[in-house]
């Protein structure tokens, strides 16, 4: 991307674009880099901002020009390579959460396209992913964890069923599947020791599980 860029080379295709939509364009009107408005209609005003790339004051700028108007649309010079892409997509993101619009301008040859229009945000609530909250919290005993520590070591309720078939093999010696999960009230059991997520647990025998040295520290 030229070093030499201006936001004002944004503006020739992007007022082309609005036009071609029936609006008349005007720029720099009060604080606002670019805006549009369709004569004798009721359509609501359209306001564009010019940046020569995706900043956090380029979404400031969009998100204060909502208490004018709800057509919004952010405007930047596109990019190539995958690290640009990667950074329009989070762009595309943001935007969405934030009810703006994005457009890119092709500088080479001036093609502006429209990646997103201004839209309230709805999204979409994943059922299994609260399912699958809701059953770690209430299978998780107590409160082991501390709010904002990293995701290494901490404790879950999948860990505190292992710690708990390993005790129980720490007591009895190697078990029998069954049993373990008769004992400890855990139904998975033998899948936990057949999987051996942690290295705590090895077989001996079809059904029968022991501590390896890994679960005899983990208990300590």
């Amino acid at each position: 991307m030229p070093k030499d860029l201006r936001e004002t080379d944004l503006y020739a295709p992007i007022k082309a674009l609005l036009e071609g939509q029936g609006y008349e364009v005007k720029a720099e009107v009060g604080a606002v880099d670019v805006l549009a408005c369709r004569p004798d209609s009721d359509d609501p005003p359209v306001i564009v901002e010019l940046k020569t790339g995706f900043s956090l004051s380029l979404l400031h700028q969009g998100v204060a020009r909502q208490s004018v108007t709800d057509a919004v649309y952010l405007a930047v010079p596109r990019g190539s390579g995958r690290r640009w892409l990667g950074a329009l997509k989070q762009m595309k993101t943001l935007c969405r959460r934030l009810g703006l619009g994005l457009i890119t301008v092709r500088l080479a040859d001036g093609h502006p396209e429209i990646h997103l229009d201004p839209a309230p945000y709805r999204p979409r609530k994943s059922a299994p992913r609260r399912d699958r909250l809701l059953r770690e919290f209430a299978r998780r005993e107590g409160d082991p964890n501390t709010g904002g520590a990293t995701r290494t070591g901490l404790v879950t309720a999948y860990r505190q069923d292992a710690l708990r078939i390993a005790a129980h093999l720490g007591e009895h010696g190697e078990s029998k599947g069954a049993h373990v999960a008769a004992a400890t009230g855990i139904a998975r059991a033998t899948r936990m020791m057949a999987d051996d997520h942690y290295g705590w647990f090895e077989r001996v025998a079809p059904g029968i599980y022991r501590l390896t040295p890994n679960g005899r520290d983990a208990l300590s």
